[in-house]
């Protein structure tokens, strides 16, 4: 008599099959041609489960094997970590590669495209080697970020995988503008468009020139002068027309938002994330909830900007909209994460220095969050944030194989992760 397998058994069936099939394809392919990685532990970000005794089986760029006390190939290359505990590679959603804390305000006018560029070259290195091995880069003037991702991905130099948007979209004078040069010399950031018009062409306009994502600038800001960042810029028609654009183009839109009201609009618009959030309320958290918005706060930042603003030579103005904005946010931003609000990982790297990415976490913590919801926010949050869940944020067969470890248990101290010890990506050692 024949017994019909259940839709149930056939379910949890499918996984063991996938993990069966993928080592016996990591045991096919030639020895000399396999990776394999090796530590103490291991985190399942998905479960939350730590695996003992890990082995990641890689076969060029690819994972085609984890788990724990996996047979190695013999012939395969083995990389002992000993004691360390393995992770996926991190991601940073929020970057200015290109940019450093100490050109805030007029220093900015000195740097051309070209230094930019460059500076963006060290700052990639930089980010890589502090584990994340993919980050979103959501403003660049002349398009300085699309060149640092080609260069990556040619292999012309180290860093991580870059989505990148070219210059940030804005209203004329707002928080995306120039707004430092005296009216005689008629200066308009790159990214400039009013009006329904000329927001389309614009958004058509980066695409062409090589943006993965849109950013726009929905209200003023802190790093900039002349505007007040709880003030909405950009109207929610002009929003709209933006955010169906892109996506008819295949790109999501990150909004800059600071002010409440500006959240509200471009969360209405149909944006793929608020960045920032500082004045989020409530109805703001309803609508995020509502329409999946991911929220991609930036919070360390306010430590460290506030500390150093003398050393960096911060101007007056900018300083003390700091001071009033960002211990708001994280009032704000803790009560949308206690309300479960989506949250993706963001760091606004630039207003402070590139590599010390990693301090974000434990103010995630600190608001609310477990270690194991900000690690999540990193990995898979961000992953699919970004679009990439089919290739980064989790160690499974068929990711491409980037890895990070460090000394202890990130679950039990989240701080780990400031000091990530070995970083892989693509199956090729960065550190």
């Amino acid at each position: 008599m024949t017994v019909a397998t259940s839709p149930f058994r056939r379910a949890l069936a499918l996984p063991a099959l996938l993990l069966a099939c993928a080592a016996a394809h990591a045991a096919d392919a030639p020895a000399s041609r396999i990776t394999a990685v090796k530590a103490a532990h291991m985190l399942d970000v998905r479960s939350g489960a730590t695996l003992d005794q890990a082995v990641v089986l890689i076969d060029g760029e690819r994972i085609t094997a984890a788990g724990s006390k996996l047979a190695i190939p013999a012939g395969a290359t083995v990389i002992d970590l000993g004691g360390k505990t393995l992770l996926p590679g991190l991601i940073d959603t929020h970057t200015h590669l290109t940019g450093n804390p100490e050109d805030a305000g007029y220093a900015a006018v000195a740097i051309s495209v070209p230094r930019a560029a460059l500076t963006g070259a060290r700052n990639a290195r930089r980010t890589l080697e502090a584990g994340f091995t993919s980050v979103r880069n959501v403003g660049a003037e002349g398009y300085a970020d699309v060149a640092l991702r080609d260069a990556i991905n040619a292999g012309d130099l180290p860093g991580p995988r870059i989505a990148a948007s070219g210059p940030a979209l804005g209203i004329s004078g707002g928080h995306c503008d120039d707004t430092m040069h005296a009216p005689e010399y008629k200066i308009s950031a790159e990214g400039v468009a009013d009006g329904v018009d000329e927001v389309v062409k614009r958004t058509r306009q980066v695409i062409k020139y090589g943006a993965d994502v849109i950013k726009i600038c929905a209200t003023g800001g802190v790093l900039s002068f002349g505007d007040d960042p709880r003030a909405s810029q950009y109207s929610i028609e002009e929003m709209r027309a933006i955010v169906a654009e892109a996506h008819r183009l295949g790109r999501k839109v990150a909004a800059h938002a600071h002010g409440g009201d500006g959240i509200r609009l471009a969360v209405l618009a149909g944006v793929d994330s608020i960045e920032h959030g500082s004045y989020i309320d409530d109805e703001g958290i309803k609508l995020m909830k509502e329409h999946k918005t991911w929220l991609v706060p930036t919070l360390y930042l306010g430590d460290w900007l506030i500390e150093n603003a003398e050393a960096i030579r911060l101007p007056k103005p900018l300083l003390e909209k700091a001071k009033t904005v960002l211990p708001m946010a994280r009032v704000n931003i803790g009560r949308a994460i206690q309300q479960g609000v989506a949250v993706a990982f963001g760091t606004d790297s630039a207003v402070y220095p590139h590599g010390l990415n990693g301090r974000e976490f434990a103010v995630y913590v600190k608001l609310g969050m477990t270690p194991l919801q900000a690690i999540r926010s990193a990995t898979v949050n961000a992953s699919q944030l970004m679009g990439w869940a089919d290739k980064v944020g989790s160690i499974e067969a068929g990711k491409l194989a980037d890895l990070i470890a460090v000394d202890g248990d990130p679950l039990k101290d989240v701080r780990q992760l400031e000091n990530v010890r070995w970083v892989m990506k693509g199956g090729v050692v960065a550190k």
